[in-house]
């Protein structure tokens, strides 16, 4: 590990850290594994709690937090409550906010799409991401860290999102969000990423897709999410990196 990839005496803040076997469990390893302070949060308590425990149990420095991150003024509370738990080490500043929470559902053609399923795939993907954005905004920039937001292979430019509109659109939305904070924030010295993965190797998708499919690792996704908020990237910003 070089010191560029060292998050000792760094505060990164994770969404969507709930149940086992899915990305944000990896993430949270990755940046663990790497030395950082993690603050975990879930709307899920014994989800977010249980990942704080196993952390812990192996030595890393990780709490866990409960927020509805779609509501705004839950995630302003919870990004309170994270900094005021850590102002003695870091003072109010949160070094990098991976925005890991989400999900996917098929939600059928257009014809016949459900508006509630299509509006919950706004609410879990893009809604939560600009409610955790807009939450923690003071203390990354107090750190003149960064953001790094999940896309999808599906919200990219000649993919094809037959029945999966709505999914692709909240999608779509979390690159702009991101390309925003990236040309608004650049002035503070705060920097904005994101991902774009295909398939990932979880445990929902194994359940739901079986063994056969072709995934990404999560490791993989781990391993470029630390990169991004690392020092290593401290001139990146505004990009989408493809992982298929």
């Amino acid at each position: 590990m070089t010191d560029s990839l060292d998050f000792s005496g760094k505060l990164i803040v994770i969404t969507g850290v709930g149940r086992a076997g899915q990305v944000g469990e990896a993430v949270a390893l990755a940046f663990a594994q790497r030395g950082a302070t993690l603050a975990l949060l879930d709307v899920q308590p014994a989800e977010v709690e249980a990942r704080a425990a196993w952390l812990t149990a192996q030595g890393f420095i990780a709490s866990a937090h409960v927020a509805n991150l779609a509501d705004a003024d839950a995630a302003k509370a919870s990004a309170d409550q994270v900094v005021q738990h850590t102002q003695a080490q870091f003072g109010g500043q949160v070094h990098a906010v991976i925005c890991a929470a989400g999900g996917f559902e098929m939600t059928g053609p257009i014809s016949e799409a459900d508006p509630a399923a299509w509006h919950k795939q706004f609410m879990i993907n893009l809604e939560t991401a600009f409610g955790t954005t807009r939450a923690f905004l003071p203390a990354v920039r107090a750190a003149k860290g960064s953001f790094v937001y999940f896309g999808s292979v599906a919200a990219l430019p000649g993919s094809a999102p037959k029945s999966i509109a709505a999914y692709a659109a909240a999608k779509s939305g979390v690159l702009t969000l991101m390309r925003a904070v990236a040309a608004e924030e650049k002035p503070h010295g705060v920097r904005a990423n994101a991902v774009a993965p295909a398939s990932i190797r979880t445990a929902t998708n194994l359940s739901s897709m079986g063994d056969k499919s072709e995934y990404v690792d999560r490791e993989s996704v781990a391993d470029v999410i630390t990169f991004l908020a690392s020092a290593l990237a401290r001139n990146v910003s505004g990009q989408v990196i493809t992982l298929a």
